[in-house]
């Protein structure tokens, strides 16, 4: 059985090009609570999933989806923030704890 205090979370953030977890990933951000790695935005070119759907494929658990806002009238085609966020999580066990 694995001790809790040993479980750490790493937590996984892609904004795709439209809502569904199909969509094409085009920013990421990664981190990770068992200190493994450092990972930091910008740190790669190539995301490192293609999309959401393959990120659950690989076990990463979806704790959010992104909000669907609609924009508001006259200010449909600016340009702002990524707005389909999604947020991952995968528990992994480190080994005597940190």
């Amino acid at each position: 059985m694995t001790d809790a205090s040993a479980l750490r979370q790493q937590v996984l953030i892609l904004y795709l090009d439209t809502s569904g977890l199909d969509g094409e990933v085009i920013g990421w951000s990664r981190y990770d609570g068992t200190l493994r790695t450092r990972p930091t935005t910008g740190d790669g070119g190539e995301p490192p999933y293609p999309t959401g759907v393959a990120a659950l494929a690989d076990g990463w658990r979806l704790i959010q989806a992104a909000q669907l806002v609609p924009p508001h009238p006259g200010h449909e085609y600016e340009v702002s923030f990524l707005k389909h966020e999604f947020i991952f999580e995968k528990l992994t066990h480190v080994e005597g704890g940190i």
